[in-house]
């Protein structure tokens, strides 16, 4: 099996995992609010990068001074994107969220092919056209009118090809799990000092309600997957894995129908066709 591949099978298993993000992000910030939820997952999450550095004696990548740099910027701009997908969710659907997240793929063509110089073939660009075509058909409504939880959420998908190559030049020095442990060491006190400042105190009975939807996203989404996203950064393009990520929203949207009774419009269910489309093309492995 070839590094690529291995990084695309890497990626259809997190958008599983990362198609559930919206749905119990908002279950959880009905209790405890966006913030907090934030907070609450990063302290969980923390546990375990702790016990995963532990035992497979990650620390001794710290001393590395080289990493710092990217390591450093890492952590500001994943602080970043989460806090604006956070207060964003307070205002828009899991189907939107997980919609215009997908956008990333537009932005990191922009940023690495057509101002960089990341080469992609041409079979594989068609495929993030496609897919590019297929999110806009999902996320426009008739009247073309933004909530300022979409502008929110479009910021963080404008970053995030930016921190992607930030965990991309950090993964040359250190683990997945020292990049995720360390970037939530240090955000962790800002996301606390936000959520202390512009959201009500927790109760107790609304803690212990939104409990076990801030444990499967601490240990889901910012461990398991986090890790296998870091992991795909190492063995693939950034735009093509940005790419890939256009089965996030079709799975998100399936499941908030199930679970939430979120209906998809019908213009959302057209838009599925040229994303599964786009995403067989841009996973189809380039022959010679």
């Amino acid at each position: 099996m070839t590094k690529e591949r291995e990084g695309e099978l890497l990626m259809v298993g997190l958008t599983i995992l990362e198609s559930w993000f919206p749905i119990l992000s908002i279950m959880a910030m009905s209790y405890v609010g966006a913030l907090h939820t934030y907070m609450y997952s990063l302290v969980i999450a923390l546990f375990f990068y702790l016990a995963i550095m532990y035992k497979r004696k990650r620390f001794v990548e710290l001393k590395n001074k080289a990493a710092y740099k990217d390591l450093l910027l890492t952590t500001f701009w994943i602080t970043f994107i989460f806090t604006l997908i956070f207060i964003g969710m307070r205002y828009t659907t899991a189907g939107n969220m997980a919609v215009i997240i997908f956008l990333q793929v537009l932005f990191s063509y922009l940023y690495f092919n057509v101002f960089g110089k990341e080469k992609m073939e041409t079979m594989h660009l068609v495929g993030a056209v496609i897919m590019g075509v297929g999110a806009f058909i999902i996320l426009f409504p008739e009247d073309f009118v933004f909530n300022k939880g979409d502008w929110l959420i479009l910021g963080s998908a404008a970053a995030a090809p930016i921190v992607n190559l930030y965990q991309k030049r950090a993964r040359e020095y250190c683990s997945a799990e020292t990049i995720l442990g360390f970037r939530t060491v240090m955000g962790l006190p800002f996301v606390a000092l936000l959520a202390y400042f512009l959201e009500p105190a927790v109760s107790y009975e609304n803690f212990m309600s939104a409990l076990p939807y801030i444990f499967l996203i601490a240990t889901g989404i910012y461990v398991i997957s986090k890790i296998m996203w870091i992991e795909a950064l190492n063995r693939m393009s950034i735009t093509k894995l940005s790419a890939m990520l256009a089965l996030l929203p079709v799975m998100t949207l399936f499941f908030a129908y199930l679970y939430l009774g979120e209906v998809p419009e019908f213009r959302q269910m057209m838009g599925i066709i040229p994303v599964l489309v786009g995403g067989y093309l841009i996973t189809k492995p380039v022959e010679g």
